[in-house]
């Protein structure tokens, strides 16, 4: 017998960004590693699929619900620990608000996460999506993840090699999905580092020449996250997403050089990143758009963001079907136009394999 409590029949649509989504067959929020444990081997016994809910920002909830355990980790704490050279490492608890402690960064002056200011959920959610924004990665400040691995009842370390970091890319949501329930994040970051200024929006928040500091650099973030809808406001009527809802296609060459001849005009084109040499990376925004998607389009009551084309909004009372819906026609039309399939970036839960990829 569990010791923690454990709900049945929970709506899970206020536990996510968007505010869709059904009911979880049982729901469970654990604050320490022994009562993680104590939940999976609930659930095992009972033979139960298991999701591990962090902020629910980047997640799309099946209307019929999860017919399984969601475990929310609410694990708390940040301790500092210093290391050679100057620089700490931050051991932060997996269910820390992300923004909570890139404040808490900014004010201790610890350089490394600040243009990843505003963005919604918990500590635990970043090493998976390898969150990035504005310039910076997460993958460059982690030093160590610690999560309960479901396969072989116990805990694991894995430094930052071992992650296998890439664009919105890691271990744990390819070839060890579902397997870890992370616990803890460690953050290299450096003291008195200057901030990181490399996107053309961040830098004409700023005069030419001028110095700012961590702390003016993730407010600027954040109003620009504010500007487009990528910030959680009560009251505004495009904060209802999942944030960016496609990943930004990486295409080679001949691909972009194809996209600019069917638009008639060049496309912005982006670095692909480490280990992808002559490939670029696309705005999927900038093709969203020339496939006849603008800002606040609607079908039924989901809909475009009036402030970002890649923000799909719950305009109220949307439901995940209406969502799923609007992202299809998006696709295919992106598809049909330029021969580019868009990949969604939210995490699906409770859909049939074949409904949450048509």
């Amino acid at each position: 017998m569990t010791r923690v409590n454990i709900e049945a029949n929970k709506l899970l649509a206020s536990f996510t960004t968007l505010g869709v989504g059904g009911p979880a067959r049982f729901f469970a929020v654990v604050q320490n590693e022994n009562e993680i444990e104590e939940v999976v081997s609930w659930a095992s016994r009972r033979r139960l699929p298991l999701f591990v809910l962090g902020g629910g920002s980047n997640l799309l909830v099946s209307d019929d619900g999860f017919d399984g355990l969601v475990l929310q980790v609410g694990l708390k704490g940040i301790h500092v620990r210093d290391v050679d050279h100057g620089e700490g490492v931050y051991e932060v608890a997996a269910g820390e608000d992300w923004d909570h402690f890139v404040q808490r960064a900014v004010d201790d002056d610890r350089a490394g996460i600040e243009c990843l200011a505003g963005i919604p959920g918990t500590v635990g959610g970043t090493p998976v999506q390898n969150v990035g924004a504005y310039g910076q990665e997460v993958a460059t400040t982690i030093n160590r993840v610690r999560a309960f691995d479901l396969r072989e009842l116990s805990f694991a370390e894995f430094t930052a090699a071992e992650c296998g970091f890439a664009y919105r890319h890691s271990r744990f949501n390819t070839r060890d999905k579902d397997r870890y329930v992370i616990t803890r994040v460690d953050y290299q970051l450096i003291p008195g580092g200057a901030p990181t200024l490399k996107y053309a929006e961040l830098q004409r928040s700023f005069p030419l020449d001028s110095n700012p500091t961590l702390g003016e650099v993730a407010e600027a973030v954040r109003r620009i996250r504010q500007c487009k809808g990528m910030l959680l406001v009560e009251g505004d009527e495009d904060c209802r997403s999942a944030g960016s809802f496609f990943k930004n296609p990486v295409v080679s060459e001949n691909q972009a050089a194809n996209v600019a001849s069917v638009a008639r005009s060049e496309p912005p084109r982006f670095p692909a990143g480490p280990g992808l040499h002559r490939m670029i990376k696309l705005p999927a925004a900038w093709l969203i758009e020339k496939a006849g998607f603008a800002k606040g389009y609607s079908l039924g009551r989901a809909g475009i963001s009036h402030k970002h084309t890649l923000a799909l909004v719950n305009r109220g009372g949307a439901t995940s079907a209406e969502i799923l819906a609007l992202a299809c026609c998006i696709r295919t039309a992106v598809t049909e136009k330029f021969g580019i399939d868009l990949q969604m970036e939210p995490v699906m839960l409770g859909f049939q394999k074949d409904s949450a990829e048509s």
